[in-house]
């Protein structure tokens, strides 16, 4: 079986179905790998250490200890060397490729809880009655010390709906969670690690900060997707899943885990003082993993609920969220459907094809210097040095298969390598190939910045009709724009 992927204009490139990325670069399709950069190739000496937490995983190989693999990591090719060709190898692969995901990209999670339960707040018809909102408010964990609230929009008869959740801030009638203060150099494109306290930044000549938080930390606004606290009637009417007749489900990831590069007297993450995270202290989760397990807990709670079609359940995100829907895709195969938005660096793109001297925008050393919080304690030593992960962004993808995948980008996205998007893109596709499934992973370039506008909108609820709902579309998700390739 062979596959054309388009570029707009008619011209296609032809591929296998392993889409061997060695004869693309030999063909002149794409460029060679380049070198990692000699300068800024390993983290500043002066950082401050995150002092490291003891799990029950046992440890693997450094990055002393590992080899320089410019190569994309092969999803079928197993740990001892074997080739999988069969569901049920697969099956074993994956567990394979999450272990090692968990170590090295995501940090390790603690188990479904087992005990989630719901309890409706309140519930109300907007939208002239069309709409039924409720707030429903779930609690889990040891001791059910744990919770989460969460707003459930269907449309107000009929059912049971397909759902599509998303990180939305906080829902219409929650109390908003006090906050933790941002860390001193979040969102300054500054390595995170050189200081600890909110207090200032360093100046020039200074050596790293040990500057200390207030006990407690002072309640902060914070940073909430899709911009901020929003009433259920303006949702229901302007929401284009529930105009679609979808569900939509809306939580803040901010309650499950504080978005914040705030640390401790002692290196350690603010973050972890917070939310999920006290309830599990031997666990190195870091926060893409925890928004993502709080993702899988409405899960838990969706497959209860009569209102909804648990066997069309949706994820998306957008930017840091897109990348934690990514992770909830991989690891929880209950969601039928992974959408991710403008997911840049940890997301859909290739460490091995972004960031500097590798294309640009944002690649692995740009995020270990800006947001290491988000990821496993273990990925930060790779800093400079991702010819030597042994897996890459496309893992994330590949464990989906052979569920639908749609990674919906932005052709002037200014975080987005639209190379490294490709080479994820073609490194997945052999574990679609296996089932059969290669046309469920799926790729939509929207004419957009950074963030997410209508077309993202169109692209993702036309992917999940023709691929949930089983209707006639026509459009294709297999184009990539020949102007963002130009040269390559």
């Amino acid at each position: 079986m062979t596959n054309n992927v388009l570029c707009e204009g008619g011209n296609s490139v032809r591929h296998g179905p392993a889409r061997i990325l060695a004869v693309a670069v030999l063909a002149g399709i794409l460029p060679a790998q380049a070198s990692a950069p000699a300068a800024d190739s390993r983290p500043d000496p002066k950082e401050i250490p995150v002092p490291p937490i003891r799990t029950s995983m046992p440890p693997m190989p450094g990055v002393d200890q590992l080899p320089s693999r410019p190569e994309m990591p092969d999803v079928l090719t197993m740990n001892d060397g074997r080739k999988v060709k069969t569901a049920a190898q697969w099956k074993q692969r994956r567990e394979e490729m999450k272990r090692i995901l968990e170590y090295y990209a995501v940090g390790q999670a603690p188990p479904a809880p087992g005990n989630v339960k719901g309890r409706e707040v309140s519930s109300q018809l907007v939208r002239n009655g069309r709409v039924k909102y409720r707030l429903v408010h779930l609690t889990f964990g040891p001791k059910d010390s744990l919770s989460l609230d969460v707003g459930i929009f269907t449309p107000a008869e009929g059912g049971p709906f397909p759902a599509l959740i998303s990180p939305s801030g906080t829902p219409p009638g929650a109390t908003p969670l006090p906050r933790l203060p941002p860390g001193p150099t979040q969102g300054k494109g500054l390595d995170v690690l050189l200081v600890v306290g909110p207090e200032r930044l360093p100046a020039a000549g200074d050596s790293p900060s040990t500057a200390s938080a207030p006990p407690g930390g002072a309640p902060a606004a914070g940073r909430g997707a899709f911009g901020g606290p929003r009433t259920a009637e303006s949702i229901a009417a302007n929401n284009p899943a529930l105009g679609h007749g979808f569900a939509f489900v809306a939580f803040n990831n901010n309650d499950c885990g504080e978005d914040t590069t705030l640390r401790n007297p002692d290196g350690s993450w603010a973050f972890r003082t917070t939310r999920f995270y006290p309830a599990y202290p031997n666990y190195d989760w870091g926060l893409l993993r925890g928004w993502a397990w709080g993702v899988s807990r409405i899960v838990d709670y969706l497959e209860t609920d009569p209102s909804i079609d648990k066997t069309r359940l949706i994820v998306t995100g957008v930017s840091r969220t897109g990348k934690a829907a990514m992770v909830a895709g991989a690891f929880d195969e209950r969601l039928a459907m992974v959408a991710p938005v403008a997911s840049s660096g940890g997301g859909t793109p290739a460490y091995r094809f972004s960031g500097a001297e590798r294309g640009g925008k944002e690649g692995l050393t740009e995020m270990m210097r800006k947001y290491p919080n988000w990821f496993s304690p273990h990925l930060h030593e790779f800093w400079g040095q991702p010819d030597k992960l042994p897996f890459d962004q496309h893992w994330f993808i590949a464990l989906v298969a052979p569920r639908p995948f749609l990674a919906l980008e932005g052709t002037r996205d200014q975080n987005v390598n639209a190379n490294g998007v490709r080479q994820s893109w073609i490194a997945a596709e052999p574990a679609y190939a296996l089932f059969h499934a290669a046309d469920r992973l799926g790729v939509n370039w929207a004419d957009r910045r950074h963030g997410m506008v209508q077309a993202d909108w169109d692209a993702l609820l036309a992917f999940a009709d023709k691929y949930l709902l089983g209707k006639d579309v026509t459009r294709r998700f297999d184009v990539f724009p020949p102007e963002l390739f130009q040269g390559r």
